[in-house]
């Protein structure tokens, strides 16, 4: 046994020899074998170890890292999770061929609701209101009974049922829903139930690990795990939420469920999926919970939300837009139009500002500048750093309430003539611009060349380039002669305004 063993220890040496020969191991590296032959450690006088193997170079290690384990999250937060069915009605269109083979989700208003990025399907043949019955999750966060979950699961439902983790079944009321956010509290008559920790949405970093419980397609206390895709993620909605987007599998029943951290804490609700099958394909979307908490104290408080509103519409800044308004980098929120008496208006905000900052924090993408708004209440004062003109602007602004009705913004102007983009352009008469509701700017009669490649249209009214009011062909010219790459139209057309970038050369 002892020849045996000295024989093992002569080959593992002639083994570190030739890996340092070839350069796998540096000089005086180190090969820690744990061997799985229990036997010949105990004759060798040493302790039996587990099976594994690994090669470490002499200078740095790699760290391990350990998959977490969520047993426990799932075992002490399950009982405060909980299952929603609720019944009602929607109309739906009418096609008598469609209704044999319906499967139990077929007229499910929230199985559609995860295929709301998929195009219409087929046409309506009229109308006719059909009972639903809808599968939702929501999660406990008062021991009295207040839950939260999504807007859409309880949407247009006249019964709303809440089944605990330990089966009992009540009754819910719906205190409040807020579409916009897709945020609805309910509220159920017990007391002394399990509520799960809230934790911050804001702390959460891209690539942590998250878990998601719920009920899909009804199958109570369901978990599934993944990581943190990426943050204030915009979506093709009017909700102006900053979303999770996570690899978490959810599906539907999974909406209104809890999104928790590793510490076991509520970061966000799951909201969404990117589907083109209505099952889970790799995208889900959770509203954060900083968010999603404030609307709740307002529902719990007033029974409804508010909103705020600077009032203005904005465009991604592209590269076009980024060299046309001498930009270092194709950042921020380009201000398409301000609306006439509205928070932006009163703080100074002009159509071609560019918002680089609210609050000091950086506006990398258009739709962070919505977001931002959406996550703060009326009343609530914002700084802006605004570039104007080539240099930063400082501007402040009291949001307004999104509920309120704002006078429409003055539409724009006219000039004529030739110029380097292709354009022909004229003045307005005095009755186009009276029945336009514009003082100045430039029709288009004529789009060829880079501007109509770009979009513009014969009809458009140019109201300003490169941020400048224009009211002659001069004007343009001049401004146009200046630019090096590309220049930014402000164009309106009918009763909407849009900056286009029109590349030079």
């Amino acid at each position: 046994m002892e020849q045996q063993t000295n024989t093992a220890s002569l080959k593992i040496k002639r083994t570190v020899a030739a890996l340092a020969a070839i350069g796998v191991l540096g000089a005086g590296g180190a090969m820690v074998i744990h061997q799985n032959n229990a036997g010949a450690n105990a004759a060798a006088g040493a302790p039996a170890v587990p099976v594994a193997a690994a090669v470490a170079p002499a200078t740095a290690a790699a760290p391990l890292v350990a998959l977490p384990d969520f047993s426990q999250i799932a075992a002490r937060n399950s009982p405060a999770v909980v299952n929603i069915s609720v019944t009602g009605s929607t109309k739906v269109a009418y096609d008598p061929s469609a209704q044999a083979g319906n499967d139990d989700f077929g007229n499910d208003p929230f199985f559609e609701f995860f295929r709301r990025f998929q195009g219409p399907q087929g046409g309506q043949r009229g109308g006719r209101d059909v009972p639903t019955h809808g599968l939702g999750s929501g999660f406990i966060v008062s021991p009295d009974g207040v839950i939260m979950t999504n807007a859409h699961v309880v949407r247009d439902a006249r019964e709303v049922t809440v089944k605990l983790n330990d089966r009992r079944e009540f009754r819910a009321k719906v205190l409040g829903s807020d579409p916009k956010t897709d945020i609805a509290v309910l509220k159920i008559d017990a007391n002394n139930l399990p509520v799960v920790p809230l934790g911050h949405s804001s702390d959460l970093k891209v690539g942590e690990w998250v878990l998601a419980i719920g009920s899909p397609y009804g199958f109570d206390s369901t978990v599934t795990a993944g990581v943190v895709s990426a943050k204030g993620r915009s979506l093709p909605d009017d909700s102006n939420v900053p979303f999770i987007q996570t690899d978490v599998a959810v599906n539907p029943g999974n909406s209104g469920g809890p999104l928790f951290n590793t510490r076991g804490e509520v970061v966000g609700i799951n909201s969404q999926i990117y589907s083109q099958t209505g099952g889970f394909q790799g995208l889900s979307f959770a509203i954060p919970i900083d968010l999603a908490s404030r609307i709740k104290d307002q529902i719990v408080a007033t029974g409804k939300a508010s909103h705020a509103k600077l009032g203005v519409t904005v465009q991604e800044v592209n590269q076009g837009f980024a060299d046309s308004f001498k930009l270092a980098t194709p950042e921020g929120a380009l201000v398409a139009n301000v609306e006439r008496g509205s928070p932006a208006d009163k703080a100074g905000l002009k159509s071609g500002d560019v918002v680089r900052k609210v609050n000091g924090q950086r506006i990398i993408g258009s739709a962070d500048l919505p977001a931002l708004v959406g996550t703060s209440l009326p009343g609530d004062k914002i700084s802006m750093d605004v570039w104007r003109d080539g240099k930063i602007v400082s501007l402040t602004a009291t949001l307004g309430n999104a509920a309120d009705k704002v006078a429409e913004v003055a539409k724009s102007d006219s000039a004529a003539g030739k110029v380097k983009l292709g354009l022909a352009l004229r003045p307005l008469q005095s009755d186009e611009k009276r029945e336009a509701g514009i003082s100045a700017g430039l029709l288009v009669e004529d789009a060829g060349g880079a501007a109509a490649n770009a979009g513009v249209q014969p009809g458009d009214v140019l109201l300003s380039v490169n941020g400048r009011p224009v009211n002659t062909v001069e004007q343009v010219r001049d401004v146009v002669e200046k630019s090096a790459k590309s220049v930014a139209l402000l164009i309106q057309r009918g009763p909407d305004k849009i900056f286009i970038p029109v590349r030079l050369g």
